[in-house]
């Protein structure tokens, strides 16, 4: 492929694993010391230094998710302002923005979303992200991917039998990236849904059972995939 794609957070968990894996995509990973999101001057200078047809927007905060309850003015400098920032500079030099959000935007109490469902955000990280949303859903030269993803290995001991979830590794959504670049609009994008310790015990046979008695942990987070498949397909 001949598009050049500039990667904001460079340095993060997702665009590692994608700069060691990606063998098909013209890829330059920016970290934050070269491209701030939230200084448009530091935007605009690698976008007319690299002249990139599309910026994959992988910069943001997520964990440790309690960060978005204690340090508000982060998550939202980061996700929301941040984000604005950043389709503003497309928009002003006609780049095509691939944003990577979160599930976490749906209500998570029924499952099986689709694209088109109403959104409710659970908790702050997920409203940081539809924030972040909102602004993209206004440049029509865009991609939401509704991402959840999570590290290879499965990074915790115990987990959830009652919490049924999309989970997929970062290598997983590495590729299917390819075949998602050329879309826009917004796709959910995940895994089977199942518990996640279903998820976890098929690569680590040792990871412990616990059920969730939190209220503020939705059980049904799993989102429908059809659009996905049918693009995967």
């Amino acid at each position: 492929m001949t598009k050049l794609i500039l990667v904001t957070g460079g340095n993060g968990r997702f665009a590692k694993i994608l700069k060691r894996k990606n063998k098909i995509l013209d890829l330059k990973f920016l970290s934050k010391k070269e491209l701030n999101i939230l200084d448009t001057k530091s935007i605009e200078k690698n976008i007319i230094k690299y002249e990139p047809k599309i910026i994959l927007h992988t910069a943001a905060l997520s964990r440790p998710m309690a960060i978005h309850n204690t340090d508000i003015s982060k998550s939202i400098n980061l996700n929301i302002i941040g984000t604005a920032n950043i389709v503003k500079l497309c928009e002003k030099y006609r780049v095509k923005l691939i944003y990577f959000s979160t599930g976490y935007v749906y209500e998570c109490t029924k499952g099986n979303y689709k694209e088109s469902d109403p959104v409710k955000p659970i908790n702050n990280y997920g409203l940081s992200k539809l924030g972040g949303e909102c602004a993209v859903q206004m440049y029509k030269n865009s991609l939401i991917l509704r991402i959840t993803m999570t590290e290879k290995p499965f990074a915790y001991k115990k987990a959830f039998t009652n919490v049924f979830s999309n989970y997929m590794f970062h290598e997983e959504m590495v590729e299917m990236l390819p075949k998602l670049i050329n879309q826009f609009g917004i796709i959910n994008v995940g895994g089977k849904s199942r518990s996640i310790y279903n998820f976890a015990k098929n690569h680590n046979q040792k990871v412990i059972k616990i059920k969730n008695f939190d209220k503020k942990i939705y059980s049904k987070q799993t989102m429908n995939l059809k659009r996905l498949k049918k693009i995967l397909n």
